[in-house]
């Protein structure tokens, strides 16, 4: 997962809902997705109740940019530009690839997903540091117990489980049961 949207929960969604202004329940309901819609308007962004890697970039929470195989849009073109391949905004696997080796040289998890630890890296993003990589993780345990309550099959987004931590989307689930 790489997007918000109506249906999940989880700390994303809490971070995004107090961005918003909302109720920062962590469920992502109607009130969110119409909160977002009209935020996404008045900042001139696509209007699709959705919350990727531009919004998230916009609206400054920096910590919950991923960029991975099917994102799109122009954090993805930066990234792509950065890494020296053809930038059309969306992440496939030539993407991946390039994105694998550059972690792999660079002493990075190679898990062909650009998130605030290989972004800061990067210096893709003057906004991504490595106070961000520090506010994109949360304790182990509480993402295990997320993942646990959720049983809906979500996959972990993070190849290693470093002093404790987990990422942020470790956290999300889906609220539909």
């Amino acid at each position: 997962m790489a997007i918000l949207k109506k249906g999940l929960s989880g700390e994303p969604v809490k971070r995004l809902q107090g961005k918003l202004g909302v109720e920062a329940d962590g469920t992502f309901g109607p009130a969110t997705e119409k909160a977002l819609k009209d935020w996404q308007v008045k900042n001139g962004l696509a209007t699709d109740g959705v919350a990727g890697p531009d919004t998230f970039m916009a609206i400054g929470l920096y910590e919950l940019v991923l960029l991975k195989q099917g994102t799109r849009g122009d954090a993805v073109k930066r990234l792509q530009e950065k890494l020296g391949v053809g930038a059309d905004g969306q992440f496939g696997s030539g993407t991946e690839k390039v994105l694998r080796d550059y972690q792999e040289k660079n002493g990075l998890v190679a898990d062909g997903m650009a998130g605030p630890a290989t972004l800061a890296q990067m210096k893709l993003f003057k906004e991504i540091t490595v106070d961000t990589v520090k506010s994109s993780e949360v304790p182990a345990s509480a993402a295990a117990e997320s993942r646990a309550s959720a049983a809906t099959g979500t996959q972990s987004l993070v190849a290693a489980d470093t002093g404790g931590t987990r990422s942020i989307w470790d956290t999300i689930k889906s609220a539909f049961k």
